[in-house]
């Protein structure tokens, strides 16, 4: 199974181009079904190939009995999937044993979002007189003026700025690249940022010609726990809102987008989706735009 699992892991990264936290993800959720293979078949050498769909449910049995989430559950028989329909390509095995079995069925959650007035206040909650305040301001203004994910803002490096064109050149999922446009406030938070604040940070490093857009107080480059605490530490201050990390800000980006008639195709190719149908859980959220819409146009609306 290890074998198996590190040939499919490799297939990953070097041909599908997925992230370096992907991969580790489904190295986690394949180690995790090779234990429990260790176990269930405790008695005998095993193959892959013994591996059947009774196999696969008695997985999941085990997960629940240990008090996994459905969602988790879900996400690692997706691995399986995944994993087995690679090894029938390779012509490992005969048939996908994961492919039948069901789902846990999971509660489709809303993904939360500020308002627009919150929004404007957390702009002002950094201490824009310092070089950590003025890359904050800057990470803000960027995040929410373009929907981009954690991952894509850490990665951004000074080349993928164009001023000019107020565009930024994103690597995302896969390794796929867009180009993303920002706005005026993001744009001037940028500026700043570049001119005073990230030369204070690399200078107090030595790190002068990094390429990296975002430093730390030491020079290097972000890393997510860092900027999860630093967006927990300022939404904060302004929301009570539940899940106070970057990826809400996306959800605030693509939600005020639809709330002001944006283009549903228009916000997926922003967001970078593979899918429309990964875009359209922000029209559920999107209640100012329908309720405006049903004020203008229904006769007994008021």
């Amino acid at each position: 199974m290890e074998a198996h699992a590190q040939i499919y892991l490799r297939h990953l990264r070097q041909e599908r181009n997925y992230s370096p936290h992907t991969v580790s993800s489904y190295e986690d959720d394949l180690r995790h079904f090779s234990e429990f293979l260790g176990r269930h078949f405790s008695d005998r050498l095993y193959s892959i190939s013994d591996v059947d769909r009774i196999t696969i449910r008695l997985f999941l049995g085990d997960l629940l009995e240990q008090k996994y989430s459905k969602r988790s559950i879900a996400r690692k028989l997706a691995c399986l999937r995944s994993f087995f329909k690679y090894m029938c390509r390779t012509q490992v095995i005969e048939r996908n044993p994961a492919a039948n079995v069901v789902s846990p069925k999971l509660q489709k959650r809303l993904p939360q979002y500020l308002d627009e007035e919150a929004v404007k206040k957390l702009m002002d909650q950094p201490d824009a007189s310092t070089p950590n305040g003025l890359r904050d301001v800057a990470i803000l203004e960027l995040v929410y003026g373009t929907g981009i994910r954690l991952s894509e803002l850490i990665n951004l490096e000074r080349s993928d700025v164009d001023f000019r064109n107020c565009t930024i050149k994103v690597t995302g999922k896969g390794r796929k690249q867009r180009i993303v446009p920002f706005g005026q406030y993001a744009k001037k938070a940028l500026q700043r940022y570049l001119a005073e604040g990230r030369m204070s940070l690399a200078k107090s490093a030595k790190h002068e010609k990094r390429p990296e857009l975002f430093l730390t107080q030491r020079g290097k480059r972000l890393n997510p726990k860092g900027v999860n605490l630093m967006m927990n530490t300022y939404i904060s201050k302004v929301s009570e809102i539940e899940k106070k990390n970057p990826h809400m800000l996306r959800h605030t980006f693509a939600t005020h987008l639809l709330n002001r008639g944006a283009d549903l195709q228009a916000v997926k190719e922003l967001l970078g989706h593979e899918s429309l149908s990964t875009t359209q859980i922000y029209t559920h959220v999107s209640v100012d735009r329908l309720k405006r819409a049903y004020a203008q146009a229904h006769p007994k609306a008021s």
